[in-house]
């Protein structure tokens, strides 16, 4: 009944009248693999008939219809064909059914669903049909197949050889069949395969399986591995050459140092790795470690992490650990000895170095630091050098943040030429445009975040810069924006009183000033506005303008609000300067000036290593932060500097931002659903342990090494740790007290850091781990999850992601089946709506927008109390509406949160209910497009909220 991409004509159909779409362009050097087996040069224009038909069965043939048709179907058709060849692992070869995966998707994604329902319904039939034809010869026809190496000889396929790679593949894991990946293997294999096309094939058959069984990840993982051994080994020896894992173990020692010897010739590798005590260093290596991870972690180190020359991966997992391991441990005295202890923690996945790091350490450009923070100043000369060094800074994959409040508004009057100024948006356009330009040599996109104060005469511009509309030239489609605000304009906001905007160069104090301070002369300019005495101000509601930040904030997605007095008040080095932003991720919070830019070094703690579901694993936790703790101070004088005002601060202040991961994970491994009390004290306790054992490490570093410069005067000189300085927040508010259990001996570390001091300024920040929890396959951040079955893209492509420890419980109650995984597929991987699924597990399942708000600052709030610097919450909002946001914001301000991330949000998604099978289609689940209520949103206006997906937004980590 319904058109198939390789039949001539289906059953029930003749060839339609109306000519097709014309095909998009060619795809020369493509092959499609039949299913008998042969191989054709692939052809676009065939999926263009087989739309055309597909449309036109369902919609009718009229010559209106015909007309729409041709138009849909053209840009379909591109769609396909990008979603095959956008992925450069995937070689020049398509398997039939990988088309048709493609179609589907790309039905599901237009939103054409009676279509998309005829085809797969379509689809079912013939594969059943299929089924029930199958030849049992289709073993002995696969032994006979031949193989192409690569100088182009024929040898015949070792059969063999990939059985027992899939059964390596398989071991150990339950509820996986070598069998049914090596069937589906056979389906993409045709005669005269390449050898690299070979490696694939099985990786890409496990696949496809992953939905129904999440251990298939893990395998599909360790096919990669055989594919990249043979890469890295065939690219070190110059022949080729192939070794299963068992293989491996034996050649690990000899294959390291022949990689280092390599990588250092081919000037990738500090040759003072070649100093290290090798022998000691390669018998540390832990082979077997290879096969713990997921296949999106190990995909996404082979495509951006491991060394490559020539376009050859030439460094295995354990290298790569081992690699950053001794990076890091260049400077200690017992270096190999650190070296190995740096290794096993990493390589343990127990903790994760953020990106930068992983990137660079050890590597001839050790930029190892994740986040730099600029403030620029009111003149040409420095403007254009805060956008040079933001180049400079993002060239080695740091991310950004800029403050720019200093920069003086529009109209302000420049008296080196008596004119007006044009304000600060055109040098905004001219940093978005850099941050284009320099993108981290295509591992990542140069990253930048604009923070402006609410005072600023320019704000309401700079709340209109990611609007798709209006003047080009002032807008910044690609830059970060983020308000920074502070408790004056919210007090106004309450009270429902008026707001008063000014230019900098006529208030330049009010840059520096928080708290009772800022109010005094803020209240004094006011009064010298009133009287007519300032050349540029604008007075409005607060209300006005708080509506309008919402507004914005939910219609582009920023600019971000992120409060100035919490992130000074409760600054540890409030004594030596002023906080004026935070970095691109919102969990930095350091000072900055002309002659310092803020850095920090970021890792995470991966929560649920250490967790039982006894609780919290306080002994395994001490021995990982104490560790990490000394890792992240290694950084600071091991770091590649790319400009001296960095460098500058970071040997004077010494910050590090140890965060957390997988939280969610763990609040499943103790039964305890997200949107409850008994997660936000579980986010107390853990952040306390964190906290108390970071604050610790650092006081022991201090004895050690001896205490950061600017010491003397911080609030850890004065026993003021970050629980006490909720006191001040609080008397500078004036008013109540915010929570300040606690349960650890604070007393005893209070005065430990008064006598010795710390080695780290600060030493807490929760980043987002949107990369690097991947790697250890664990929940991002602090974040509760997304969907427990969905398609997550990436820059290393598609994958599907399955919630394992939902699967083990439907699993242990019997509800694990086709019917479930399709139900998951068509609620949006949410068990809510799934009546068979019990109460018990819809609430510990529930996935980022069943959970109320409210819970994620309630917790977030918890865990603040502990943290000297900041996190990255993003806030999910399902149905937003203008009294939804208002109070979610104003709950953020009142609990003492010294900033805010993403603002996500969703109403109808469109999720590709048809088939996960095809992974190769980007599924962006989080498309808002709503309506605010009592905010004020254009109809035309799209809730622009950062995708959960988006393949750019890997921020920090």
């Amino acid at each position: 009944m319904y058109p198939s991409l390789d039949a001539k004509h289906p059953p029930g159909h003749e060839p339609v009248s109306a000519a097709p779409a014309a095909a998009p362009s060619s795809t020369p050097g493509y092959q499609l693999i039949r299913r008998n087996g042969a191989v054709t040069l692939f052809d676009a224009s065939k999926i263009v008939v087989a739309l055309t038909k597909a449309f036109l069965a369902v919609e009718g043939s009229s010559a209106a219809a015909s007309r729409r048709v041709h138009d849909i179907v053209a840009e379909l058709t591109d769609q396909i064909v990008a979603g095959l060849t956008r992925r450069a692992d995937v070689g020049r070869t398509f398997h039939i059914e990988d088309v048709q995966d493609q179609v589907e998707l790309a039905l599901m994604r237009g939103e054409h669903h009676k279509v998309a329902r005829a085809y797969v319904i379509y689809r079912a039939e013939r594969a059943r049909e299929r089924a029930a034809a199958a030849s049992t010869a289709l073993p002995a026809a696969t032994a006979a197949l031949s193989m192409t190496t690569a100088d182009g000889v024929r040898v015949p396929l070792d059969a063999a050889r990939l059985e027992a790679v899939l059964a390596e593949a398989t071991e150990g894991l339950a509820d996986v069949s070598a069998a049914a990946i090596l069937l589906e293997t056979r389906r993409n294999l045709y005669d005269g395969i390449s050898v690299e096309e070979l490696g694939l094939a099985p990786i890409l058959a496990a696949r496809t399986l992953i939905e129904t069984e999440p251990n298939y990840a893990r395998v599909s993982a360790r096919l990669l591995g055989d594919k990249l051994r043979r890469e890295a080994l065939s690219f070190l020896d110059g022949r080729p050459v192939q070794a299963t894992q068992t293989e491996m173990a034996a050649r690990y020692p000899d294959y390291f140092r022949a990689y280092l010897q390599r990588g250092i010739a081919e000037e990738l590798i500090d040759p003072e790795l070649g100093g290290f005590d090798l022998a000691r260093i390669a018998a540390a290596l832990l082979p077997e470690r290879d096969l713990q991870f997921d296949y999106l972690g190990l995909q996404t180190l082979y495509d951006r992490y491991f060394l490559h020359a020539r376009g050859n991966r030439f460094e295995l997992p354990q290298a790569f650990f081992m690699r950053v391991a001794m990076g890091l441990a260049l400077r200690e005295v017992d270096r190999e000895a650190r070296a190995i202890e740096f290794y096993l923690l990493l390589s343990s996945f127990d903790f994760m170095a953020s990106t930068p790091t992983l990137f660079n350490a050890g590597t001839l450009r050790p930029q190892l630091s994740s986040c730099f923070l600029t403030t620029v100043p009111d003149d040409l000369d420095g403007i254009f050098k805060g956008i040079k060094d933001n180049a400079l800074l993002a060239k080695y994959s740091g991310g950004l943040g800029n403050d720019w409040t200093r920069v003086r508004g529009l109209g302000a009057h420049i008296k080196g030429t008596n004119g007006e100024s044009q304000g600060v948006v055109p040098f905004l356009k001219v940093a978005n445009d850099t941050a284009i330009a320099v993108n981290q040599g295509g591992k990542r996109k140069g990253a930048v975040c604009a923070y402006l104060e609410t005072w600023h005469v320019d704000i309401e511009e700079f709340l209109d810069l990611r609007k798709n509309t209006g003047d080009d030239r002032r807008r910044t489609h690609d830059m970060n924006t983020a308000n920074w605000v502070p408790d004056l304009f919210m007090e106004r906001v309450e009270a429902d009183g008026p707001w008063t905007l000014f230019s900098p160069d006529e208030t330049p104090e009010l840059h520096d000033l928080t708290g009772p301070a800022f109010r005094a002369a803020y209240e004094a300019y006011e009064a010298k506005a009133a009287r007519g005495e300032m050349k540029v101000s604008r007075q409005l509601r607060a209300i006005d303008l708080w509506r309008r930040m919402l507004t914005l904030l939910f219609e582009t997605g920023h600019p971000w609000i992120t409060f100035k007095d919490p992130c000074n008040i409760r600054s540890p080095q409030g004594h030596v300067g002023v906080v004026h932003s935070s970095n691109l991720c919102t969990e930095i919070t350091l000072n900055t000036s002309n002659d310092e830019v803020a850095v920090c070094n970021l890792g995470s703690v991966n929560l649920l290593a250490h967790v039982t579901p006894e609780g919290l694993d306080r002994a395994r936790l001490a021995r990982t932060v104490t560790t990490a703790m000394r890792m992240l101070d290694n950084v600071i004088d091991i770091n590649f500097y790319t400009i001296p005002e960095a460098r500058r601060s970071n040997l004077r202040h010494r910050p590090v931002g140890l965060g957390i991961m997988g939280f969610q994970d763990a609040l499943q491994v103790l039964r305890i659903p997200y949107g409850c009390d008994a997660a936000v004290r579980f986010a107390d306790e853990s952040m306390e342990a964190v906290s108390f054992h970071a604050i610790s490490a650092s006081c022991d570093l201090a004895t050690e090494r001896g205490r950061y410069p600017s010491f003397e005067g911080s609030l850890w000189s004065r026993g003021v740790l970050p629980i006490d300085s909720l006191e001040l927040l609080s008397a500078a508010r004036g008013r109540a007290a915010f929570d300040r259990s606690a349960t650890l001996d604070w007393e005893s570390l209070r005065q430990r850091v008064t006598i010795t001091g710390l080695r780290n300024s600060n030493t807490m920040a929760i980043a987002p781990t949107a990369t690097i929890s991947n790697i250890c396959g664990v929940s991002q951040s602090i974040e509760p999850a997304y969907q427990n079955l969905f398609v997550k893209s990436n820059m290393s492509g598609d994958f599907t992601v399955v919630n394992a420890a939902l699967v083990r419980d439907l699993k242990a109650r019997g509800l694990w089946d086709e019917v479930m995984v399709s139900d998951l597929k068509y609620y949006d991987g949410s068990v809510g709506p799934i009546d068979r699924v019990p109460d018990d597990l819809k609430a510990l399942y529930a996935t980022a927008f069943e959970i109320d708000t409210a819970w994620l600052i309630e917790a977030a709030a918890r865990r603040q109390k502990w943290i000297d610097q900041a996190q990255s919450l993003n806030l999910y909002v399902a149905n937003p509406s203008g009294r939804k946001l208002d109070e979610t914001y104003r709950l953020a301000w009142k609990r003492g949160l010294k900033t805010t991330y993403y603002l996500r949000s969703r109403s109808a998604t469109h999720v590709e209910k048809s088939t996960l099978k095809g992974t190769d289609g980007k599924l962006n689940a989080v498309s808002a497009v709503l309506a605010a209520t009592s905010i004020a949103v254009p109809e035309t206006a799209f809730g622009q909220a950062c995708s959960i997906n988006d393949p750019d937004c890997e921020a920090c980590q």
